[in-house]
């Protein structure tokens, strides 16, 4: 009779915490970045950063945030809209990349698993799939639309045992180069599949299809509270913030809060921004 395998023993929320990495400085984002953090970018009329911690917030125990890029602002929002709740690490000097910022984070993971994400992917699916079956010990990303692993690998997430936490330091360092690699090269790298939508919203143009796509869930426009749409004004699959107000056509578009379409203005798959800041049509 072949042996059958032990199961994978189970993991508690308390032996795990959540990581959203959200100090990179968005450049290839820029104008937007200019006036907010990348992570603080609203898709369907939610920061990525509070989306993201939403995802991971089912399996963890404990939730931290890396910032560098507009830090103090971004600490604000998380202060005030996850109170008590997340941990704030901010890089004032310099960000320090997927490793160095989770290696800045040691001494709070102190001894727990990691599950990290970054800020600025997009997905309205669960990562529930990233730990079935999984011990604890190994590493393990969760690859966009595919289950192998490579340097162009769209990472949804992954997780990291605290023996290869324990090793990161807090210099500029990134995941692939010091974790991911390295645990690929030696055949020690587990790979699972995402099937659903993942967008990394690093340019203007992948962040309005990530808003666009949350509009497609949603099954129209979607309007915040305090959102105001004239009665001579057409707003089609677009998504308009709070205190906006739109008086002309806006179409496959995102209006931030408290921004301004004037009559006689038609705003087609672009992004208003600030008073000053409109991106498009893309």
């Amino acid at each position: 009779m072949e042996p059958v395998a032990a199961p994978a023993p189970s993991r508690s929320r308390a032996d795990l915490v959540g990581v959203v990495l959200a100090a990179g400085t968005g450049t290839r984002l820029d104008p937007l970045t200019q006036l907010l953090p990348k992570a603080l970018c609203p898709v369907g009329n939610r920061a990525l950063v509070d989306l993201a911690l939403d995802r991971i917030g089912p399996l963890v125990g404990s939730l931290a945030v890396n910032a560098h890029h507009h830090g103090e602002r971004l600490r604000s929002h998380l202060d005030e809209q996850w109170s008590e709740v997340v941990t704030v690490s901010l890089e004032r000097d310099e960000p320090l990349g997927t490793a160095g910022g989770i290696g800045r984070l040691r001494s709070w993971i102190d001894g727990r698993s990691v599950v990290v994400v970054n800020a600025d992917g997009w997905t309205p699916t669960p990562l529930d799939a990233l730990l079935e079956g999984w011990g604890g010990q190994t590493v393990r990303v969760m690859v966009n639309g595919g289950s192998t692993f490579s340097p162009s690998s769209k990472i949804v997430a992954s997780t990291l045992p605290w023996r290869i936490v324990e090793r990161l330091d807090d210099s500029p360092t990134g995941l692939y180069e010091v974790v991911w690699r390295n645990a690929f090269a030696i055949g020690e790298l587990e790979v699972v599949s995402h099937d659903g939508v993942f967008i990394d919203c690093g340019t203007p143009l992948d962040y309005l299809r990530a808003n666009l796509e949350a509009v497609a869930l949603a099954g129209g426009s979607i309007v915040a509270e305090g959102g105001q749409i004239d009665a001579s004004a057409t707003v089609t699959s677009s998504v308009i913030g709070a205190g906006a107000r739109i008086f002309g056509e806006v179409e496959a578009s995102v209006v931030w809060p408290g921004q301004v379409v004037e009559s006689g203005e038609r705003l087609i798959r672009s992004i208003r921004a600030g008073t000053s800041v409109t991106v498009g049509p893309l």
